[in-house]
């Protein structure tokens, strides 16, 4: 299990990317002094959830009762064998502030029954391993050289997802999170499997380079699992990792590929297939080419998620220029996608994001797989408030997100 005790090193994902590089959700963003304040958000469908947080409440919230104070990502995903739905989180801790008793990440609680019409918030019933005892899962040491090619500061999870009886978590090995520009900060990326849903964690052999482990700013740093389609095929869309969201090289692009299910259960990774333009205005699906990325280099994108809602591919991301978590959907994986919109802010600097939800310091912006349609969304945002604020961080459920 891992090293919990961090030697008065201070590990926390949002702190340690204002330190490495000024380059912090907000910064440079005109957003004044008063970007620590957590502002309420504002309701605009007055359909359920706006802006509820799902931890940071001790004693009065379920992630405490299940042994997580704060924390942040909470992402979504389907637990497949049993119907009910599990949630990861990045860098998390016992208490409400950070240095509270420093849990580790992954973190991960499940719910049993999820309301997708937002008329009832997500409440946590138990923790992975043990009820009430909320812990790292991956088996690893942070601070330390675990084998995969340097120095892992942490591993954050970026997608989550279970089919045919195995659970598996793509994620990002840390080395810094203020890299200097042009870098993307990180070990490596790997996919993690378990077959008892969640309580023991075995790591694929293969890893795909950071800019440690020669592979710098890889598109393939960041994954978003979409889902099994109708015909069979599991798709990913990835994108390169940077934890201070400062995409220098390519400013966030983001590539298609997909595996077959036993393709992707065996780790069979040479037998990806990949969308891509073969000669101009030509796309197909081939193993004979790389990817070719599905937008031009416009916005930085930050975390985003896909995910198959009932025959419907629904996007959401954070656009870092933009300073806001953006929707866009598509009738097919490979594209068609709509225009995108504005669904929750960091401030109302534009008149398209005035009247929306407005969360300062937000990140992230996860959909869950169980959400009531492909026009009514439940998306899980984090927020950092600050170094200086008395809760790291804060993950917020928004309903009736119409993309």
């Amino acid at each position: 299990m891992s090293e919990l005790s961090r030697s008065g090193r201070d590990f926390s994902r949002r702190s340690l990317l204002k330190a490495g590089t000024g380059l912090t959700v907000g910064a440079g963003l005109g957003l004044g002094a008063g970007i620590g304040a957590a502002a309420p958000a504002a309701a605009t469908n007055g359909v359920g959830q706006t802006g509820t947080p799902l931890c940071q409440n001790p004693g009065g919230d379920s992630a405490s009762q299940q042994g997580l104070g704060c924390g942040d990502l909470g992402i979504p995903y389907h637990r497949q064998h049993d119907n009910s739905w599990g949630y990861v989180f990045g860098d998390s801790y016992g208490g409400p502030n950070q240095g509270d008793n420093y849990l580790g990440s992954p973190v991960m609680l499940n719910q049993a029954t999820f309301d997708s019409s937002g008329a009832t918030p997500i409440s946590f019933t138990w923790a992975m391993p043990t009820y009430g005892q909320a812990r790292q899962t991956f088996n690893y040491r942070h601070g330390a050289n675990n084998g995969l090619g340097d120095v892992e500061v942490t591993r954050i999870p970026n997608d989550c997802i279970e089919f045919g009886g195995r659970t598996y978590i793509q994620y990002t090995s840390v080395f810094t999170w203020g890299p200097p520009a042009g870098y993307d900060g990180s070990v490596c990326s790997g996919v993690a499997y378990s077959d008892d849903y969640g309580v023991t964690w075995t790591d694929f052999g293969y890893h795909w380079p950071g800019d440690r482990t020669g592979g710098n700013e890889s598109l393939y740093g960041m994954w978003s699992f979409a889902g099994i389609d109708a015909d069979g095929f599991l798709y990913i869309y990835s994108k390169r990792w940077n934890g201070s969201h400062n995409n220098s090289a390519d400013q966030g692009l983001i590539q298609l590929f997909r595996f077959t299910q036993e393709d992707f259960h065996n780790g069979a990774w040479q037998n990806q297939q990949n969308w891509a333009e073969v000669s101009s205005g030509n796309w197909q699906w081939t193993s004979n080419a790389y990817p070719t990325p599905l937008f031009p280099a416009a916005n930085n994108f930050g975390e985003f998620s896909v995910k198959n809602i009932n025959g419907t591919y629904c996007m959401s991301y954070f656009d870092v220029d933009n300073y806001a978590i953006y929707t866009r959907t598509s009738p097919r994986p490979e594209g068609g996608w709509s225009v995108p919109l504005p669904q929750i802010v960091g401030d109302y600097r534009y008149p398209t994001y005035w009247g929306k939800p407005q969360v300062p310091s937000l990140y992230g912006g996860y959909i869950h797989p169980g959400s009531a349609s492909a026009t009514s969304l439940t998306l899980i945002v984090s927020q950092w408030p600050g170094n200086n604020a008395p809760n790291p961080y804060r993950v917020l459920q928004f309903d009736g997100i119409n993309p």
